[in-house]
């Protein structure tokens, strides 16, 4: 009887865990879009390697990836005896990712040239797989791509060694790479914000001594960086304005292993990305290599930042497909008022908004790497890919990264409170999805970056992309004549952002759904394309024709920039209505 009692104290129902599945098997969509664009033997090869790749996921990396976020790295000031050491410690899990990331070749396999055009693709969709159980580790991955890239294509051929071990497939001989260029006055404003000096080795020539203050700096704990700082004459005076910056190549550490002059100030305390060791650091004599031109070296790092935006674009959907993936399980098995939540009509519509989001920023997503796939073999067509590189790279990151925190929070909210628990994992989702908004340039900078790759370019960048979309539209026309509503309201869609471009002063105040119009339209049309593919589905057309149905004029979003006569003055009496700011 007490055994029965103590039963019923808490009850004979308990919630229902939502289980994990492969991550490439399950993931239907990926699949049909891989073996629509790769060639049949490619493909077939990669979804061998995927399959296998996703079960290891499950089994193994998704249990190091929880050590990652249970274990966080801590900051190591003094060892006992008083010395100053600033050792960064992380948990054995996070090494652990470090070797799987090498064995995987999630960095080495485009530099491998095994694959040639279709290496960035099939790279980039190994990392959406492997981002939401790597622990983070995906953010070294990316800088380190950034560095392999930057010194291959500035054929920086006195870091051979350096890049020999960025794109190596060996645990015991791979490096990682930091990114060091923010500093107190800010990250994307390197021009006027970075103070970082280089004082000449008078004697080695090309060897520096940067002393500067960098204020977030993400793997703290790699083994190279590029940063940037202003080269100082005879009488320590420097070049203001990004003229004045110099790209420079450090060794984070010394043969005998201890840091290269590099003072560990403190690990940032972040809202999410705990997983990873970030870190303020202090830059004190620091040995480095002049790695590009005197003054050039906003362009030389340039190479790094679009490598990195496409990575982060990548975080941000792994992120919004694992959610509902996991949201798509728990809807079979959670019940509620006698039936399972995958039941109900609007639960499962709610889902599906979710999932078209998701499908949409994958086919933009996987379609940016293919292009930088082109760029990057040469051959026909590189000029025009070329183009559409420069102004979608950052549209890609900025659309991806908002439509994320969106997606995943209502991806939590459809587990009801459990999706608010922290012992669920659930949550850590949006902490760690929250970054890509802000990561690699916040969605306002990269708004204006797209406005001024059309200025630079003299509207060829913008000039390529209509030239793309019309292209692959009239081919869908002539294989699919039932789109053809879905394909005109493309067409009048895209001339408005074409004529968008004769209104400066409006067009910089709506710089962000300007932005959004380019992503929507470019996604409307790769939905298409994937609907009147060789082994399309229902879902497949579903997905284009909803998408369609849901693009908004990009002359009614900005109706309220022109109500006031293309003045900022209403916005901002809303804004500072009342407001006196304190001396």
């Amino acid at each position: 009887m007490r055994a029965g009692f103590r039963r019923s104290e808490i009850g004979t129902f308990f919630q229902v865990v939502p289980r994990l599945d492969n991550p490439f098997t399950s993931d239907a969509f990926l699949r049909r879009f891989l073996k629509r664009l790769l060639p049949i033997d490619v493909y077939h090869e990669v979804e061998k390697d995927f399959t296998r790749f996703g079960e290891r996921i499950c089994k193994e990396l998704e249990p190091l990836s929880d050590e990652c976020e249970a274990r966080p790295p801590y900051l190591v000031t003094f060892d006992p005896w008083g010395k100053r050491i600033d050792q960064v410690v992380t948990c054995d899990a996070w090494k652990q990712m470090k070797n799987v990331s090498a064995e995987e070749g999630l960095v080495s396999l485009p530099y491998e040239g095994k694959f040639s055009q279709w290496g960035r693709l099939i790279q980039f969709a190994k990392l959406f797989l492997f981002h939401p159980s790597s622990g983070l580790y995906t953010c070294p991955l990316a800088m380190t791509d950034g560095a392999a890239k930057t010194i291959k294509e500035l054929k920086l051929t006195n870091l051979q060694i350096p890049y020999d071990r960025l794109t190596s497939r060996s645990p015991q001989n791979f490096w990682t790479s930091g990114q060091w260029m923010t500093e107190r006055r800010g990250g994307s404003d390197v021009g006027s914000g970075t103070e970082t000096i280089a004082i000449p080795d008078p004697e080695a020539p090309g060897k520096y001594r940067l002393h500067g203050f960098k204020w977030f700096s993400s793997a703290t704990d790699a083994d190279m960086t590029f940063t940037l700082a202003r080269i100082a004459d005879s009488n320590e005076q420097v070049k203001q304005g990004s003229g004045g910056l110099s790209m420079f190549f450090v060794k984070v550490r010394h043969e005998d292993g201890t840091l290269n002059n590099i003072n560990v100030m403190r690990l940032k305390n972040k809202l999410g990305t705990k997983q990873l060791p970030t870190g303020e650091l202090l830059l004190d004599g620091t040995e480095a290599e002049l790695a590009s031109e005197p003054g050039r070296g906003v362009a030389a790092i340039s190479n790094m930042l679009t490598i990195t935006r496409i990575h982060n674009a990548s975080a941000s959907l792994a992120g919004m497909r694992r959610i509902l993936s996991l949201s798509r399980d728990y809807s079979q098995r959670r019940e509620c008022f006698g039936h399972k939540i995958g039941d109900f009509a609007l639960h499962i519509e709610t889902l599906a908004s979710l999932e078209l989001e998701t499908r949409g920023g994958m086919t933009f997503f996987l379609e940016v790497a293919r292009l930088l796939g082109v760029v990057e073999n040469g051959g026909s067509g590189v000029s025009e890919a070329e183009k559409l590189l420069r102004l979608l790279t950052p549209v890609v990151k900025l659309y991806t990264g908002k439509r994320a925190v969106g997606v995943v929070s209502e991806g939590l909210e459809s587990f009801g409170g459990q999706g608010y628990m922290e012992d669920t994992g659930l949550p850590k989702i949006l902490r760690d999805v929250q970054v890509t908004p802000i990561w690699e340039g916040t969605t306002n900078i990269l708004s204006l970056d797209v406005l001024r790759a059309i200025v630079k370019s003299d509207g060829e960048v913008l000039m390529a992309l209509q030239r793309d979309i019309n292209l692959r539209l009239n081919n869908i026309l002539k294989s699919a004549s039932e789109f053809q509503p879905q394909l005109e309201k493309l067409k009048v869609l895209l001339a408005e952002i074409l004529s968008a471009t004769n209104d400066p002063t409006i067009l910089e105040r709506g710089a962000r759904e300007f932005a959004f119009a380019i992503a929507q339209v470019t996604i409307g049309t790769l939905l298409l394309e994937q609907a009147t593919g060789a082994e399309a589905t229902r879902s497949d057309r579903t997905a284009a024709i909803r998408w369609t149905q849901n693009l908004t004029s990009l002359g009614l979003r900005w109706d309220n920039l022109k109500s006031d006569g293309g003045s900022s003055q209403l916005s901002s009496e809303l804004v500072y209505d009342g407001f006196r700011p304190q001396q």
